[in-house]
């Protein structure tokens, strides 16, 4: 259930009160749930906040579950605005003047007078990392509230600052058996609680997550529809682990072959359903897997979003551990002997040490920035992408100066790979991956859960030891453990792919796809972003000598450019 207000008229200081809500809350006092539950959410919120103090506010954001967004003025003009731990639901604001005005989305926002512009800092965000971080939207002075974050304006001052923080408070000694037994019932307690009566569906990528999700709707409701999306291309399809899930849990299976022609007719609505650029591919082949669940009547699904930035699944824990080594190398040795001798003489060059040396390399760049060693936009170097004018507007330093301060957030002193995972809450969970999710099934008309980013499972896994997730090498040793028996074998050992997209291959192959990324480039191009020589060497040159890598970049360009087009669409 949602209490919504239209997203073309954001609520703004009145001198009556006034309330926004949006999701399915979970307040932990009784009273509140059972006024959420028969009057509505705004109804639970105005009694849990209107006429208290900033701290008595932050309060009851704390101790709510759930996904939400809610934002309250009060009679004396004071505005409190949350959202969820995860930011499952998005609230915008803007200040002009001696106003507050909230919104879910940013262009709502943007549209009042005086129209805020597009930031420049923004689009360079945008690039960098595909999508745009909060609290910074694409329009200037209009933001986006991270996270577990509250804002709270009185007397012409505003506080936006954390309410909730991740404290890792691991035990010294674990019970296998019984944290196991404690992690089963508890996923299945966070899918329970996500069905709302309708039928019982998810995503199914053939991925741990989503088949840990299907397994358990089934157990849970008796049945469950699974609708899975596959390509037309070798290294990309995993069809195959989804049937094997479907089998073993006897699902109602939905598939649907995403094709190029596909690409070439939805990516402009897409692009234009978001109200900023959004980057993550990933979206195409989400929607249509939405959309054909709700061609079959489905109104909610389930996604298995979490499990590895919770549990230690990715691949990059692994592989920042062993840089991590060097850190234990002591200091005279690393900075008299190995460094000099790899990056200082003609040794590093041989091919035995080659290796060597750019394992030093990198272990010397510190978190998080290493973690963008591999930046695709930094591998391609500014100076050569976007042109000198568009440079002298931004400040490229930015990028690393907003993940060193989401770095250092968690409070104590958590482990290296607490801080990563803490750190992918972020980037890659609140800002990239639910967002994918979000908006592809409400471009399709479905609602969404998120059952491993429950409260109660995401406090479980803070408690659960480093080696519990990433045991030596191996990735979230304990979540796959605990379902050794339930998830079926092939599922347990195979590589994280999930609904990852050949567009790359597919845009050097089929024409249509081809002449639309390339019209899209060049119009991009004509705004003084991007050089000229930067998009017709991608297109000519590296995108068809690997199409899996540059891809990536095309995609990228392509859908800003769209989304750019959708904007100007609207004011016309």
């Amino acid at each position: 259930m949602s209490d919504t207000l239209p997203v073309d008229s954001p609520t703004t200081m009145q001198a009556t009160p006034t309330v926004f809500a949006l999701g399915v809350p979970r307040f932990a006092d009784a009273r509140l749930a059972h006024m959420a539950k028969a009057e509505g959410s705004g109804a639970a919120w105005q009694a849990a906040v209107a006429g208290r103090h900033r701290d008595q506010a932050v309060a009851a954001a704390a101790a709510t579950a759930g996904n939400f967004a809610v934002g309250l003025t009060d009679a004396q003009g004071r505005v409190f605005l949350a959202v969820d731990r995860f930011a499952e639901q998005t609230l915008c604001w803007r200040r002009i003047g001696d106003r507050i005005h909230y919104a879910e989305r940013a262009d709502t926002l943007a549209a009042l007078h005086p129209r805020a512009e597009i930031d420049p800092q923004a689009v360079y965000d945008y690039l960098y990392f595909h999508v745009i971080p909060s609290p910074r939207t694409v329009f200037r002075g209009v933001h986006r509230l991270p996270p577990a974050h509250y804002l709270w304006f009185e007397n012409g001052e505003i506080t936006v600052e954390p309410y909730w923080l991740p404290q890792f408070t691991a035990a010294a000694s674990a019970n296998f058996d019984e944290l196991a037994a404690a992690f089963r019932q508890r996923v299945r307690s966070a899918v329970a609680a996500e069905l709302d009566g309708s039928k019982p569906a998810c995503f199914l990528s053939g991925g741990t997550d989503s088949s840990t999700v299907a397994g358990m709707l089934k157990d849970v409701a008796g049945r469950a529809a699974t609708y899975s999306i596959g390509f037309e291309a070798e290294g990309y399809d995993e069809m195959a682990f989804a049937r094997i899930a479907a089998r073993r849990f006897g699902t109602e299976h939905h598939e649907y072959y995403v094709t190029p022609d596909d690409l070439v007719r939805s990516i402009p609505d897409v692009a234009a359903h978001y109200d900023q650029p959004f980057g993550n591919s990933s979206v195409l082949p989400a929607y249509y897997c939405a959309r054909m669940a709700r061609e079959d009547g489905v109104t909610r699904l389930l996604a298995g979003d979490g499990g590895d930035e919770l549990f230690g699944g990715n691949a990059r824990y692994a592989k920042q551990r062993v840089f991590g080594y060097y850190d234990a190398v002591p200091a005279v040795l690393r900075s008299g002997v190995l460094e000099p001798l790899l990056e200082g003489t003609p040794l590093g060059a041989l091919p035995l040490a080659r290796k060597g040396r750019s394992y030093v390399q990198q272990a010397k760049v510190p978190l998080p920035e290493r973690l963008q060693q591999y930046n695709l936009l930094q591998r391609m170097g500014v100076a050569q992408v976007f042109t000198p004018d568009f440079l002298a507007r931004v400040d490229m330093q930015d990028t690393s100066r907003q993940q060193r301060q989401v770095w250092q957030l968690p409070p104590g002193n958590p482990s290296t790979l607490n801080r990563m995972l803490a750190f992918d809450w972020r980037y890659t969970l609140a800002e990239a991956d639910l967002p994918k999710v979000r908006g592809s099934t409400s471009l399709a008309g479905v609602g969404v859960g998120f059952p491993l980013l429950d409260a109660a499972l995401v406090d479980f896994s803070l408690q659960l030891p480093d080696d519990y997730k990433l045991k030596g090498q191996k990735l979230r040793w304990f979540f796959k453990e605990a379902l050794r028996g339930f998830l079926p074998d092939e599922i347990l050992v195979k590589k994280k792919q999930g609904f990852g997209l050949p567009f790359g291959v597919w845009a050097t192959r089929h024409a249509g796809l081809k002449a639309f990324a390339a019209d899209s480039l060049h119009s991009l191009q004509q705004r003084g972003i991007v050089q000229a020589r930067f998009i017709d060497t991608l297109l000519k040159d590296h995108l068809p000598a690997h199409p899996g890598y540059y891809g990536e970049m095309v995609w990228i360009l392509m859908m800003l450019e769209q989304w750019m087009q959708a904007q100007e669409r609207a004011k016309t």
